[in-house]
C-alpha cells in the first residue's frame, strides 16, 4: 500500500540536527528536479525579500519564511514526519504510533512537496515555505514543473498494490495515477453525513485517523475493493463502487456524523 499525502502548510522548526543531504533522499529519481526549485527559492530568497513574499504569497507577518528558505542549505534537518504539522499530521500522531506501525507508516506513506516533490516521512528535511500553487520566476508553476519527473518515478513507487490518495487537489496536480495504477488507486473525500458536505477540518483530521487507523491495525489491502472492507473493519462508513470504466480511479466517501 502506498499512501499519498498532502504537506501542511505549517512546519515544525528545523531544529539543530545536520543539514539537508539532499541525495539521501527517497526516490532519487526526483533529485534534478528537486535541485533546480531549491536552487532557485534559495536565490529568490537571499534577495528582495517583498519579491520574494509575493512570489511565495506570503504576508508581512510571515516574512520571516523568506529568511527560512534562504538557509534551507545549511539549517538542521529533521525527519519529514516530525517537520510536517496541521490537522491531518497531529491526528495521524506519527510520534505515539508503535514500533511496527512506524515500520509501516515509513515503508507506506509519502508526503506530497512543492520543494521536494515527494518525500518519505523518514527523510531528513528542513522547514520550508513553498507550496505547490506557486510559481517561481525561472521555473514557472510548480505543479507543472513536477509532472515529467514524477511521471517517470511514481509508477515504480506504487509498486503492485493500493495506491490511496489524500492529496489535496493541488497536489494532485502534480501526479495523476494512469492506466492500470490508476485502477488499483482509490481517493477519499470525507463527508459530514447529515449534510453530506465538505468541512475542510474533519476532512484533515478524519484522513489523517484513517491513515493512523490502517497502520495501527497492520491493514494491507491489495485493491480500493479491500480498502473498503478494511475500512468498514475498522468502524468506518465508507460508500463507493467499482467505476464504471477501467483504469480509472475509485472515488470513496467516508461518511461522519461528528464535526470534530
Amino acid at each position: 500500500m502506498l499512501v499519498l499525502l498532502p504537506p501542511s502548510e505549517g512546519k515544525a522548526a528545523s531544529g539543530r540536527g545536520a543539514p539537508l543531504r539532499t541525495e539521501s533522499l527517497s526516490l532519487p529519481g526526483l533529485s534534478a528536479a528537486r535541485e533546480e526549485v531549491l536552487t532557485e527559492l534559495v536565490d529568490l530568497c537571499s534577495g528582495d525579500q517583498d519579491k520574494a513574499r509575493e512570489v511565495l504569497g506570503l504576508s508581512e507577518g510571515l516574512r520571516g519564511e523568506v529568511v527560512k528558505n534562504r538557509d534551507l542549505r545549511t539549517a538542521g534537518a529533521r525527519p519529514a514526519g516530525e517537520i510536517y504539522t496541521g490537522v491531518l499530521y497531529d491526528a495521524l500522531d506519527l510520534a505515539s504510533l508503535d514500533a511496527a506501525a512506524k515500520r509501516r507508516a515509513a515503508k507506506s506513506l509519502l508526503v506530497f512537496s512543492g520543494l521536494w516533490g515527494a518525500v518519505r516521512v523518514t527523510d531528513r528535511i528542513p522547514s520550508y515555505r513553498c507550496s505547490m500553487g506557486v510559481r517561481l520566476p525561472g521555473l514557472g508553476a510548480l505543479g507543472a514543473h513536477w509532472r515529467a519527473p514524477m511521471a517517470e518515478v511514481l509508477p515504480e513507487a506504487a509498486g503492485q498494490g493500493l495506491v490511496l490518495d489524500l492529496r489535496s487537489a493541488a497536489y494532485a496536480a502534480a501526479w495523476k495515477p494512469k492506466g492500470e495504477v490508476a485502477g488499483r488507486t482509490a481517493t477519499v473525500r470525507v463527508l459530514h453525513a447529515p449534510t453530506r458536505k465538505v468541512v475542510s477540518h474533519f476532512n484533515k483530521a478524519t484522513k489523517g485517523r484513517i491513515v493512523r487507523s490502517l497502520l495501527t491495525a497492520g491493514a494491507a489491502p491489495k485493491d480500493p475493493a479491500e480498502l473498503v472492507e478494511a475500512l468498514r473493519d475498522l468502524g468506518y462508513v465508507v460508500e463507493g463502487s467499482a467505476p464504471a470504466r477501467a483504469g480509472t480511479a475509485w472515488a470513496l466517501d467516508v461518511l461522519v456524523d461528528e464535526v470534530h
